[in-house]
């Protein structure tokens, strides 16, 4: 079976593989924002420190695990021990959670890349209205771009209650994305490449979910690459190679947003000022270039006490023009690339240009990903005799992406991004604590962990460090159970969850809370996952009694 199972042509490939699977759309958009929200450059304390105690101990490890079994994740873990099935399976119901929302960012990507190729950019522009009078209201109240996102790209309802119907462009672009994802995995193995925020328990848990998320830990997704190597691959050195080079990208990201964020910021209050000079100009028939933004502010005042009647009468359509406010807004999430990013493309020179290229990095990105997501799971199905022996690899795999794109056309729904972020925020960070814990417990206290360096000293040659040992023995999983007790209890004390519905009446983000029924899929979500490992446990306790011929004890 090891003879036949497929090798990388060299571990160059591995290594590309597996920076191609972590280096993705988070880099782009989710770093940055934690950044912005636990303090700017503080973060980067939380981050690093989590990254030497989490992010690489852990990536090693799966890189490790999944080296020396040759399985995938549910046959990896089964072979440590029979009750461990349900960690490899926790890992591909998470891993299948997350391909289903998260190819529907590569259709978005296809949506503005085919709307790049149009002179203007569709978002530059607020349209007009339906008597042909002005722009469009909505728009002018929020902006051409987050126009262009929350009504012509998803047509956002109002709350996720009102689902509203599929919409087709999406669909088809959904469909798209899946088809290439579908090819790219039909061609093999072989083509896949502020300080007191410090105090703060939540930047110290962001950051670890991050190093998760981003390196990909807990999803498979490495134990099914790795289990592609040859036994005497350094997997040490390949796992800080990319520990450094997606941490790093995460970093270069940051610098490029916060630029463009000063960008933006600046722009949209030099634009709030020329507004309000315009709305004084006409209101009280100043002479052209009388007022500027130096003099703003006294000849206001001088206005109000000359004029007190009719400034009153305009003072309601005088915006508060701050650029400090402009600064500290900030996007999370898909909005920071579908909004911000295409805020300053619209400013560029040859913007159609910056624009194809911005949006095809973004598929490359996503698509590398995506392909990594699937690998996770395609690998213990592929690895599976039952299922193997009935159906070719090219069918498996057409069958998991018809899947998961019929189930994520639920996200080009009307309310679909509602849906988008409940499947963002609860499928995965819940459980891969849960899992990674697991994974470590499992290693180190089940398998052994000097049965385990034994193992890497025979396929290696190289005697494990007191780094790693110290690592995965003790502080790593000690910390993971902090986190794990904070996050439980920060959402017991939070209360009712809550979402950002978009008011068009508005043309901005209001705060509304979940129905029951979102919850109620929310904790479907979580439980889902994490019950695996103590089912599958049950399980399989249940039947090797059976098997003996004992009764298994009733509490």
């Amino acid at each position: 079976m090891e003879k036949a199972r497929p090798l990388w042509a060299n571990p160059l490939q591995f290594v590309f593989a597996c920076i191609s699977y972590a280096v993705g759309l988070g880099n782009v958009w989710r770093f940055p924002y934690l950044c912005q929200m636990y303090g700017g450059g503080s973060f980067l304390v939380p981050y690093i420190i989590m990254l030497v105690v989490e992010g690489m101990p852990l990536l090693y490890l799966e890189l490790a695990v999944g080296q020396r079994m040759r399985q995938g994740s549910i046959g990896a873990w089964r072979t440590i021990s029979p009750y461990l099935g349900g960690v490899g399976l926790a890992s591909v119901v998470v891993s299948f959670f997350l391909s289903t929302y998260y190819n529907i960012i590569n259709a978005w990507a296809f949506w503005y890349l085919f709307h790049s190729f149009q002179d203007p950019l569709p978002w530059s522009v607020c349209p007009l209205n339906r008597n042909r009078t002005g722009y469009d209201e909505e728009c002018e109240k929020a902006s051409s771009t987050q126009y262009f996102w929350y009504r012509k790209t998803l047509n956002i309802s109002p709350s996720i209650q009102d689902s509203g119907g599929v919409q087709w462009e999406q669909a088809l672009c959904l469909l798209l994305a899946w088809l290439v994802v579908y090819l790219c995995i039909l061609r093999g193995t072989e083509s896949t490449g502020k300080l007191e925020q410090l105090a703060n328990p939540k930047a110290w848990i962001n950051a670890a979910t991050q190093i998760f998320f981003s390196l990909g830990l807990g999803f498979g997704s490495l134990i099914a690459f790795a289990s592609y190597n040859q036994p005497s691959t350094n997997c040490q050195k390949h796992a800080i190679i990319v520990s450094l080079i997606n941490s790093s990208t995460s970093i270069f990201a940051s610098v490029v947003t916060f630029s463009i964020y000063g960008f933006k910021a600046t722009f949209n209050y030099e634009s709030c000022l020329n507004q309000v000079i315009l709305l004084l100009t006409n209101s009280f028939d100043l002479e052209d270039g009388f007022l500027t933004a130096s003099n703003l502010e006294q000849v206001k005042g001088y206005l109000a006490s000359a004029f007190p009647g009719k400034y009153s009468e305009v003072l309601p359509q005088i915006r508060n023009c701050s650029l400090e406010s402009e600064l500290a807004t900030a996007v999370q999430g898909t909005g920071l690339s579908f909004i911000v990013y295409t805020e300053a493309i619209k400013n560029m020179a040859a913007s159609q240009l910056w624009s194809v290229l911005y949006f095809f990095m973004l598929l490359m990105l996503g698509i590398g990903s995506m392909l990594g997501n699937t690998a996770a799971i395609l690998t213990p199905l592929t690895d599976s005799k039952v299922i193997s022996s009935h159906l070719p690899k090219e069918a498996i795999s057409g069958l998991v992406c018809l899947v998961n794109c019929v189930i994520g056309l639920v996200f080009t729904m009307e309310a679909g991004n509602y849906w988008f972020d409940i499947f963002n925020d609860y499928a995965a960070t819940l459980p891969l604590l849960l899992i990674v814990l697991v994974e470590i417990v499992a290693v180190c206290y089940v398998f052994g962990l000097r049965r385990f360096e034994s193992d890497l000293k025979a396929m290696t040659g190289r005697t494990l460090n007191w780094y790693w040992k110290a690592m995965w023995a003790g502080v790593s999983p000690l910390l993971i159970i902090s986190l794990f007790v904070f996050y439980l209890s920060d959402y017991i004390l939070t209360g009712t969850l809550q979402y950002q519905a978009w008011d068009a009446s508005q043309g901005q983000l209001v705060t509304k809370d979940y129905p029951l029924y979102a919850l109620a899929i929310i904790g479907l979500l979580v439980a889902s996952s994490t019950m695996c490992i103590p089912l599958v446990a049950l399980g399989t306790f249940i039947v090797r009694c059976l098997k003996r011929g004992d009764t298994p004890p009733v509490a």
